[in-house]
This record gives structure tokens, C-alpha cells and sequence, in this order.
């Protein structure tokens, strides 16, 4: 019996053992399973903080600077800070976010800026109109009175213009202004008219067809284009300097108009931006264009994509920069012989070069016969010369002036001296007179410049 109760014992003591390493093992289980709960706690924890963090900097940093990117694409768009602690669908929704926000700030800036080029499209419309009707009336005040202040009065009234027209082409509006074929050299003169400090403007003509012309679609356009080209090279030079401006004629590439300026320049992004205005993007928006608004270059790059000209920028050898305004030879003709040009427009340079002294007649060249022998020579006698032919008297009353071209300032001057001439008669007469023509480039003008572009 003793043995049983050995048995008995052992397997009890078995039992009990069995049951204490169970009891330890659950404990031990027991005890991971808080561990790993408040492991996995902490770590639930950490990764809402890490997210909420990162929508707090999505909100203030991601979202506005992603839209300051639209208009300056050098500013940088923060990404994660904590890229470890979000997990991978929770970084593609805040991703999308940004996208989504840049979008719908697109698409809002695109609605704003097409209401505004509409209201300004309808301003400019109306205000252009009121200037025209404007410039009529004073045309025909000019022809019925002498003073000179209306000269004045229709050159600001052309500024004003010019403003408003430019205004108009930038909002996707027609120029306004409808011409027949153009000479080239009168659309660079009309150009040059449209711009305070227009005395600075000295034009060099190189066309070898004097009589080279502009369709009449790109007249206009190319007058607006290189009237903004000119105001902005005597905005940015000093009062004291000149703009030259070179008209040259390629064969099968049309004819270039260059403009050169000794400015103060341009640095490299002022540089790039303008060369990427100039380029014609297809969309340029007003909320770009700085405040006040720069258009100069934004309105030759909106007639540069419509009418197909080609402009390009650089430094100008004469120490401010140069600019290149192409016109391709499918927009340019040659007019009719019987189509007279401005007196006011130069000769090209080739033609100015020509002499047109006819050669001495051969009785006047044939030398002197000398006696045989070698003796001196007799006293010179009269030798009877050809007769010359009769000119009509048309011919004598021609001025010497048809032949060298009258430039801006001497025509100013002539129109300036007949103004007083007319105005010392009055006064001999006893007639009230009108105050004394002052020069037309007013002190006011100098505040009127060009757009500024830079």
C-alpha cells in the first residue's frame, strides 16, 4: 500500500508543478500583452501627433506656399516633416490635398482675371472711343486756330491713347484702329510720335526698298508693339541720351526694326522674365504683372503671338539693351508708285549716299591745246559751252529740302517760327495775341513714360 500512496504523492506533486509553470506562463503572457498594448498605444499615439502635425503645417505652410508657387516658381513647397510616422495612405491624401488646393487656386485666379479683362476690355472700349472723338475735335481745332497749346493738348490726348489702347490689346481686345497698307518707316515715325521724350528717337533707315510696306492687318499692331519698345527705352535711359532706332531688310526673313538704349540694364531674372513675355506665352495673367502693373513687354508679347512677329531681347552695346522686333515677310508688300510718303521720313541711307551731280558735259572737260614747239601757252579765251536746257518753272520754285529729308526738330522748328510770325503780325495790328509756343516736350511729359517693364 505504501507505494501507492508514492504514487499518489508524486503525481500530486507533478500536478502542482504543472499547474505553477501554466500559472507563470499566463502571467508571462499576461505581461507581453500589456507591454505590447501599450507599445502598440504609444506608437497610435505618436503617429496621430506626427499626423496632426503635419496637417497643421499643410494648413499654414504646404497649402500657401503652393499657391505663391503658381506666381513665383522659384518659392519652394514644404513636403512631410515626419515622412516616417505617417503611414503611406495617410502621405498620398495629404499629397492630393496640396494638389487639389493648387488646383482650385488655378481655376479661381483663371475666373478673377477673365472678369477682370472683361470689365477692362468694356473700360478701355469706351474711354478709347471718348479719345478719338477727342483727338477729331482737336484736329479741327488746329485748323481753325494757332495756338500752340492745342499741339500740346493733342499730344497728351495720343498718350492717353496709347495707354488705353495697349490696356485693350492686353485684355484680348482689338487694337481699335483700322489702316490701309503702311510704309514701314512711317509706322516707326507714328510710333515714335506716341512717346514722351519722342526728340530722343533718332531713326536710321537701311531699307533697301524705300517704298517697303506693312499689310494693313499688322499695321496697327506693329505701331502698338514698337511704340511700347520706345517707352520703355526712354523710360529706363538717362534724359540726356539718345534711342537709336535701325529699320533693316533681310531677304526671305522680312525686315527688322532694332531699338538701342544706354540704360541703366537689365540683371539676369529681369532679364528672363522680359525674354519670356516678349515670347508671346499663351497666357499671361494681370495678377502677374506687379503693382502697378508692368505691360509694356506683356502687350508685345500678346501682338507677338496674334500677328506673328518675333521680338527678342539682349545688351545693347551702347550700354543699356537692345531689343529686336521682327517682322516676317508674308506680313510685308511693297506700295504703288503713285503712293507719296512722308516728308517727315528719312531717306534710307544708300539712297542719301547717292550724289546726284550730273557729269560735266564734254566741252567742258576737253583739255586746252598747247602750240607746237613747246612754247607757253596763249592767253585763255571764252569758250562757248552747250546750251543747257530750259527747267520749268516748277522746277525752279522747288526747295532744296525735297531732296535731304526734314528731320522731326526742323520740322518743329518751321511750325514754331510761322506760329510767331503770325502772332508778331497780330501784334503790329493791334490784335490780341496767344502767349508764345513753348516746346512741345512739356515738363509734365517727362512724368509720362513708357510702361515700366523690367
Amino acid at each position: 500500500m505504501g507505494w501507492i500512496v508514492a504514487v499518489i504523492a508524486v503525481a500530486a506533486a507533478v500536478a502542482a508543478a504543472v499547474r505553477a509553470q501554466n500559472s507563470a506562463r499566463a502571467e508571462h503572457i499576461a505581461l507581453a500583452r500589456a507591454e505590447l498594448a501599450e507599445r502598440q498605444s504609444k506608437a497610435a499615439e505618436a503617429r496621430t501627433t506626427a499626423l496632426t502635425d503635419e496637417i497643421r503645417q499643410l494648413a499654414h505652410n504646404r497649402i500657401p506656399a503652393a499657391a505663391l508657387a503658381l506666381s513665383h516658381p522659384t518659392a519652394k513647397v514644404p513636403g512631410l516633416r515626419e515622412a516616417a510616422e505617417v503611414d503611406g495612405d495617410s502621405a498620398r491624401l495629404l499629397t492630393e490635398a496640396v494638389q487639389a488646393a493648387r488646383k482650385a487656386v488655378v481655376e479661381e485666379r483663371g475666373r478673377v482675371d477673365a472678369a477682370a479683362r472683361a470689365a477692362m476690355r468694356g473700360t478701355s472700349a469706351k474711354i478709347q472711343s471718348l479719345l478719338n472723338q477727342a483727338q477729331q475735335l482737336l484736329h479741327e481745332l488746329q485748323h481753325e486756330y494757332d495756338d500752340p497749346r492745342i499741339l500740346q493738348l493733342d499730344f497728351r490726348n495720343e498718350l492717353a491713347l496709347r495707354r488705353t489702347q495697349a490696356t485693350a490689346v492686353l485684355c484680348d481686345a482689338w487694337p481699335g484702329l483700322a489702316r490701309q497698307n503702311s510704309p514701314l518707316v512711317e509706322i516707326v515715325l507714328g510710333a515714335q510720335s506716341r512717346v514722351a521724350g519722342y526728340e530722343r528717337v533718332k531713326v536710321a533707315n537701311h531699307l533697301r526698298d524705300e517704298r517697303l510696306a506693312l499689310v494693313a492687318r499688322a499695321a496697327e499692331p506693329l505701331a502698338i508693339a514698337l511704340a511700347e519698345l520706345l517707352a520703355n527705352a526712354t523710360a529706363y535711359s538717362h534724359p540726356d541720351t539718345d534711342v537709336q532706332v535701325t529699320l533693316q531688310q533681310s531677304g526671305g526673313r522680312g525686315a527688322f526694326l532694332v531699338v538701342d538704349d544706354a540704360g541703366i540694364g537689365m540683371d539676369d531674372d529681369a532679364l528672363d522674365r522680359a525674354r519670356a513675355l516678349l515670347a508671346g506665352p499663351p497666357e499671361v495673367l494681370l495678377t502677374e504683372l506687379g503693382d502697378p502693373p508692368q505691360t509694356g513687354f506683356a502687350v508685345v508679347g500678346r501682338l507677338v503671338l496674334q500677328y506673328g512677329f518675333n521680338c527678342h531681347i539682349e545688351a545693347s552695346p551702347f550700354g543699356g539693351m537692345r531689343t529686336i522686333l521682327r517682322v516676317p515677310a508674308h506680313l510685308l508688300t511693297v506700295l504703288e508708285e503713285d503712293r507719296s510718303l512722308s516728308a517727315l521720313a528719312p531717306k534710307p541711307v544708300q539712297a542719301q549716299a547717292t550724289s546726284s551731280v550730273p557729269a560735266p558735259t564734254e566741252q567742258e572737260t576737253a583739255p586746252v591745246p598747247q602750240p607746237a614747239g613747246g612754247e607757253a601757252a596763249a592767253l585763255p579765251s571764252r569758250r562757248r559751252r552747250a546750251p543747257r536746257p530750259a527747267r520749268p518753272a516748277s522746277a525752279d520754285a522747288a526747295p532744296d529740302r525735297e531732296q535731304v529729308p526734314r528731320t522731326p526738330e526742323q520740322a518743329g522748328a518751321s511750325w514754331a517760327a510761322l506760329q510767331q510770325g503770325t502772332l508778331n503780325g497780330r501784334s503790329v495790328a493791334g490784335r490780341p495775341s496767344a502767349p508764345a509756343p513753348d516746346d512741345h516736350d512739356h515738363p509734365d511729359d517727362r512724368d509720362e513714360q513708357g510702361d515700366d517693364q523690367t
